[in-house]
């Protein structure tokens, strides 16, 4: 399947790109958040109040992702993946670069698209997850140090394809999705050493296990309360989707083949996007960037509404107080006020 990331978010890339000057960036205090709502049932009113405008925190990015909330230091950090960047944002300092490259070096990123960082994730003990598209690897950073340490970059002695995002459960096990979006040729690439585009388990002992083997393009990864389930996002035009797999002691569960939990075709928006990362409340609720924005979805699988951007839009995080939802977006990374909460303490 010769299918570009770009090409599949899009409606997306002319904006990104226009968004940037010569001199590199535009700020936020300059546009609009053009951030709307739709509500496709009642109950989406008593988890977002419709009549906020939404803030515009950052833009002029070639394609936000990643957003990762650090409640120590009560900054958000988020990539730009084509562009090798993360930055990070906070209501005291504004936005700064935090890691240039992001991933590898250029010169080192032989065969990569995408050389930079994609999903991050403040870990449980208070380091950095980076997934790393460059590196091919899923990483660890020291806050204090700066030092990165490789966690996982090969399954049954073959390289990942470019792990996307990632989750950690609260015993340390971390799952991340490992599409091909970061390598030139996705699926045709001549470096793709991996025969499946999956979805692995990374345990305390550092022992990697490939959980699912038959998505297309696995891509959003989020635990539910208590941590019964695992959610998975395909990024796929023919089948975007979202399924979810039971969980027990940490593993999917015997004869669990992950029920097509959400099926994102009637939601589809003429501003482009596809399933992509998921952040999820206390009570349950995924709150799904891809298509127009984020689809707000209850514990059911069923749509309640969406925040729109206008744009294809990659990810979400709860930060603040557990109820700013932070939204990277195409270019941008906006935010709005929700009535329920993140899981995690903030």
């Amino acid at each position: 399947m010769d299918i570009s990331r770009r090409t599949l978010m899009a409606g997306s890339a002319a904006l990104a790109i226009s968004g940037c000057s010569s001199a590199g960036r535009i700020t936020a205090q300059s546009a609009s958040p053009e951030i709307g709502f739709e509500s496709f049932d009642p109950k989406f009113a008593d988890l977002i109040d419709a009549s906020q405008s939404g803030q515009l925190l950052s833009t002029g990015h070639w394609w936000a992702e990643g957003p990762a909330w650090d409640r120590e230091r009560q900054r958000l950090y988020f990539t730009d993946v084509p562009r090798n960047k993360a930055y990070f944002w906070s209501e005291k300092d504004g936005e700064g670069i935090f890691l240039s490259p992001s991933g590898v070096a250029p010169e080192l990123a032989i065969g990569m698209r995408e050389p930079g960082a994609n999903g991050l994730l403040l870990g449980r003990l208070g380091e950095l997850l980076i997934c790393n598209h460059g590196r091919r690897a899923l990483e660890s950073r020291n806050f204090t140090t700066g030092e990165r340490t490789l966690l996982a970059d090969k399954f049954e002695g073959k390289r990942f394809n470019s792990p996307n995002d990632l989750i950690e459960a609260s015993d340390g096990t971390i799952y991340f999705t490992d599409p091909p979006y970061g390598l030139e040729g996705l699926n045709e690439s001549p470096a793709k050493e991996m025969e499946h585009n999956g979805v692995y388990r990374l345990d305390k002992t550092g022992a990697v296990t490939r959980i699912v083997d038959d998505m297309t393009l696995p891509n959003g990864v989020a635990l539910s309360p208590g941590e019964k389930a695992l959610y998975v996002s395909q990024s796929d035009p023919d089948a975007p989707l979202i399924r979810r797999f039971l969980l027990k002691d940490g593993k999917i569960a015997k004869g669990d083949g992950g029920e097509i939990w959400f099926d994102a075709k009637p939601y589809m928006h003429v501003a482009g996007g596809l399933p992509d990362g998921m952040a999820v409340s206390a009570e349950g609720y995924v709150f799904l960037g891809g298509p127009g924005g984020v689809l707000v979805i209850d514990p059911q699988g069923i749509c309640l509404g969406r925040i729109g951007t206008g744009r294809a839009t990659a990810n979400c995080a709860f930060g603040e107080d557990g109820k700013t939802l932070f939204i990277t977006a195409a270019d941008r990374l906006v935010s709005v006020r929700t009535e329920v909460a993140g899981l995690g303490q903030f």
